[in-house]
C-alpha cells in the first residue's frame, strides 16, 4: 500500500499559535481572518494572510536558534501549510511554494526528536514524525511572536517604520566586516 511522503503529511497540517497573538500581531499586521491582498494596503496591513506573519515568526526563531513552548490557550492558524503562498496575486505578489520546502528542510534538520531511521523501519508512524516537526515549527514561531510582541511593548510604532520587520531579521544575521564601506540593499 503506497504511503504519502512525509512532506505531504506535514503540508496537510495546520500549526497552532498562542491566542493572545491573534489581536496583538496577526490582526494588526495581516489580513488574518478574511480580506484580500487588494484591500491590504488600504488598511495599512504589512502582510497578506496570517500565515505570512507566522512564516516570519518561524524564521525569527530559526535564525535566533531559540524555541518557546506554547502555553495557555492555543488556536489553529486557519489554513493547512500546503496552501501557504501557492497563488499569485493581482497586487505584485508572486507564489512562493519553494518557501514551504525550505521550512520543511529546516524542520527535518532541527527537530531533535525525529528519528528518520525509526521512521524508515516503521518503528514510528508518519503522523508521529510530523507531530515532532509541527512541534518544532510551533516553538520556533512562538519564540518569533514573543520577540515581535516585546518590540511592540517597548515601542508601539516599531513595526510601522519602513525597516521594522527587516531590522528584526538583520539583528539575527551576523554582519561581516566591510572595511567601513556601506552597501545598499537592492530592491527585489
Amino acid at each position: 500500500m503506497p504511503t504519502d511522503k512525509l512532506y505531504d503529511v506535514w503540508a496537510r497540517r495546520n500549526p497552532q499559535f498562542e491566542t493572545h497573538f491573534e489581536e496583538s500581531l496577526l490582526r494588526q499586521f495581516t489580513e488574518y481572518g478574511g480580506g484580500s491582498v487588494e484591500s491590504m494596503s488600504s488598511k495599512g496591513k504589512i502582510f497578506g494572510a496570517g500565515y505570512e506573519l507566522y512564516i516570519f515568526a518561524f524564521f525569527v526563531g530559526l535564525y535566533a536558534n531559540k524555541r518557546k513552548e506554547l502555553t495557555g490557550e492555543k488556536k489553529s492558524l486557519g489554513q493547512p501549510i500546503q496552501f501557504w503562498g501557492n497563488l499569485d496575486s493581482k497586487k505584485f505578489r508572486k507564489a512562493y511554494p519553494k518557501l514551504r520546502e525550505y521550512i520543511f528542510s529546516a524542520l527535518v534538520a532541527k527537530t531533535n526528536d525525529l528519528d528518520l531511521l525509526a521512521l524508515e523501519k516503521g518503528e514510528i508512524t508518519d503522523r508521529k514524525a510530523v507531530d515532532y516537526l509541527i512541534d518544532t515549527m510551533e516553538q520556533y514561531s512562538n519564540y518569533g511572536f514573543h520577540v515581535m510582541k516585546e518590540k511592540i511593548n517597548d515601542n508601539p510604532n516599531y513595526f510601522y517604520k519602513n525597516t521594522g520587520f527587516m531590522d528584526v531579521i538583520l539583528d539575527l544575521v551576523p554582519s561581516k566586516p566591510n572595511n567601513g564601506k556601506t552597501e545598499e540593499i537592492e530592491a527585489l
